[in-house]
C-alpha cells in the first residue's frame, strides 16, 4: 500500500464514523445561485395524477405505458434504491443522436423513485419510497419537480423547496444503517441537471442503457428491447458504445474509475455544466481522454474533495466508502 492509500483509508475512516455519528449535509462554502430557467408545464399537486403505477402504489408496478429503464452505472444516493421509468407519447419515438444523447420527444415523462427494503436481508418485509423526481418535456424545455411519499406509502405531494426526512433500513450483511436523508429543492435539482444553461437528463443515455436486462421473462439487450416495444427509434445496436458498471470487479480499473466519475461528478464537470463547477476545469465525462480531464497531476485535489465530502455537494449525507476506494485506487494506478 503506497503512502497516499494509507493516508486516504485513515481518512476515509474518519469521515465514515464522522457520517454515521452526524448524518449532516457536508458544510460546503458553496453559494447556489437562483436558476431562472423558463418552465413550460405546471405541476399536478399529487403524483397519482400521472398514473405512473397500477395497482398498489407502493408496489411500484409500472403503469402499461411506462417502461422500466436501467443504467450500467449509477449516481450514489445514500445507497437508496432506484427505479427509472420513461413514457413517451403515443405515436412517438426517443431518437439516438449519439452514444450520450437521446433526443426525446414533447410530452416525455422521466421518473426516478427513490426507496429503501426495510430488510435487505428479506424483501418481503417491505420498502419505504422516500421520493419521485420527475422531469417532463414540452415545447422542447424539461422541467423538473420532487415530490415527498407519505406514510402511508398510497400517494406523493409535490415538494420544491427540499426537506430532511430520517431513514433507518438493514443492510444485506445484517447491519443497522440510518441518515437525514434530504430530498433536494427544485433549484438544487436545476443546479445538476443543466448544460449550456438549460435543463437535461442526466442518466439515461444510449452508452449507460446499452446493456443486457431481464424482460419478461428473457434476458435481451435494453436497447433492443425498448426497439421492440416501439419507444425507441431504429439504428444498428452493436455501433453504440457501453459504458461499464463500476461496481464490476472484472472491467478494467481504468474503466471503472472514469465510469464513476462520469455518473457523480461529471453532470456539473464539464464544459457545458453549471459554472460554479466549470470553473475547476475539469471534465470528467466518460468519453474525453484522460488527457483532456484534468484528473492527471489533480489527484490529491481530487481525493480530498470527496473525502471532504465538498463533492458531490447535493443529493447525499454519506460518504460512498466504496466509491470513493474505487477512486483512490484508480488515481493511484495512473
Amino acid at each position: 500500500m503506497t503512502g497516499i492509500q494509507i493516508y486516504a483509508a485513515g481518512l476515509v475512516l474518519l469521515m465514515v464514523v464522522a457520517c454515521n455519528e452526524d448524518n449532516l449535509r457536508p458544510n460546503v462554502d458553496v453559494e447556489i445561485p437562483e436558476f431562472d430557467f423558463p418552465e413550460t408545464v405546471v405541476f399536478e399537486q399529487n403524483l397519482s395524477a400521472y398514473s405512473i403505477f397500477e395497482g398498489t402504489p407502493a408496489d411500484l408496478i409500472p403503469a402499461n405505458d411506462f417502461h422500466l429503464l436501467e443504467l450500467s452505472s449509477i449516481l450514489f444516493t445514500d445507497y437508496a434504491h432506484k427505479q427509472r421509468l420513461v413514457k413517451v407519447p403515443a405515436g412517438t419515438q426517443m431518437t439516438r443522436m449519439n452514444d450520450g444523447v437521446i433526443d426525446y420527444p414533447d410530452g416525455t415523462i422521466l421518473t426516478k423513485t427513490f426507496f429503501y427494503q426495510n430488510d435487505a436481508r428479506d424483501t418481503s418485509l417491505g420498502k419505504r419510497i422516500i421520493e419521485t423526481r420527475l422531469l417532463i418535456k414540452e415545447s422542447g424545455i424539461w422541467n423538473i419537480a420532487t415530490y415527498l411519499w407519505n406514510q402511508e406509502q398510497t400517494d406523493a405531494t409535490l415538494a420544491l423547496n427540499g426537506i430532511d426526512t430520517q431513514v433507518s433500513w438493514i443492510t444485506a450483511d445484517g447491519s443497522s444503517q440510518s441518515t437525514l436523508y434530504y430530498v433536494p429543492s427544485q433549484n438544487e435539482c436545476m443546479t445538476c441537471h443543466q448544460s449550456n444553461s438549460t435543463m437535461t437528463p442526466i442518466g439515461p443515455n444510449l452508452r449507460n442503457l446499452n446493456r443486457m436486462v431481464e424482460r419478461n421473462g428473457a434476458s435481451l439487450n435494453q436497447l433492443t428491447h425498448l426497439q421492440a416495444v416501439g419507444v425507441l427509434n431504429n439504428f444498428e445496436v452493436s455501433q453504440v458504445a457501453q459504458m461499464v458498471d463500476y461496481n464490476d470487479a472484472s472491467a478494467s480499473l481504468s474503466q471503472r474509475g472514469r465510469a464513476y466519475l462520469d455518473m457523480n461528478c461529471a453532470h456539473c464537470h464539464n464544459p457545458n455544466g453549471w459554472e460554479g463547477a466549470t470553473e475547476r476545469e475539469f471534465d470528467f465525462r466518460y468519453e474525453t481522454p484522460l488527457s483532456q480531464s484534468g484528473i492527471l497531476f489533480e489527484e490529491d485535489k481530487i481525493i480530498n474533495a470527496l473525502l471532504d465530502r465538498e463533492m458531490p455537494f447535493i443529493g447525499t449525507t454519506m460518504l460512498d466508502q466504496e466509491g470513493v476506494n474505487l477512486i483512490m485506487e484508480y488515481i493511484d494506478s495512473l
